[in-house]
């Protein structure tokens, strides 16, 4: 086996977003491919969104044009539109099954999953490539209240990252020019407001 270690990394981009904003700071998409890049061998990096398809401007589309020609495989799918039991008007743009599916895709080529969500229900899929002999590190955050992760998430992985601890090396300079507006980010929260553990389910 090869000393240098086979990383991909797989970002669930609503969860990723609504843990950093919690923390108060945006990602840097160049900064965080470096970080991984200096790691091991970057096979690929991942990164899921829903996009909103009946707006003529989807707000996260030049985030997601940006990442998709800078080193990013994006997988997006349209959100859907529904009433839950109350009456209200709720958004769904769930990509546990795309992530999944990719991620079993990937066992055999790499030595470590770097997934960035704390969504319970990846415990499973957690499991799953441990037994296919893939180290898993889960990147969330428990410096928030509530915290962002699943707990039995963070437990099944073999190592967890708090996202606090990579803010200095893969946030945004404040400076810099953001790839999104503030509309943007406000229109990315709104398609996420459901609260991570508990994903709405059709």
């Amino acid at each position: 086996m090869s000393t240098v270690e086979r990383i991909a990394l797989f970002i669930d981009g609503a969860n990723l977003y609504a843990s950093a904003k919690a923390l108060g700071f945006d990602i840097d998409y160049k900064r965080l491919l470096r970080e991984f890049q200096a790691k091991g061998r970057l096979i690929r990096a991942f990164y899921y969104t829903a996009l909103v398809d009946d707006q003529e401007y989807s707000s996260i589309r030049p985030l997601v044009d940006w990442l998709d020609y800078n080193g990013y495989a994006v997988v997006t799918k349209p959100t859907k539109e529904f009433v839950d039991s109350t009456g209200r008007r709720k958004v769904k743009g769930n990509m546990d099954i795309e992530l999944a599916v990719n991620a079993m895709e990937m066992a055999e080529h790499i030595d470590l999953m770097v997934l960035f969500s704390g969504d319970g229900d990846f415990r499973s899929l957690v499991e799953a490539m441990q037994r296919k002999g893939v180290r898993v590190a889960v990147v969330s955050t428990i410096s928030t209240q509530p915290p962002m992760v699943a707990d039995e998430l963070r437990r099944q992985a073999d190592e967890f990252v708090d996202l606090a601890q990579l803010m200095a090396r893969i946030g945004r300079d404040p400076g810099e020019r953001p790839v999104r507006t503030e509309n943007h980010r406000r229109a990315h929260f709104a398609a996420v407001q459901q609260p991570v553990e508990e994903p709405v389910r059709e």
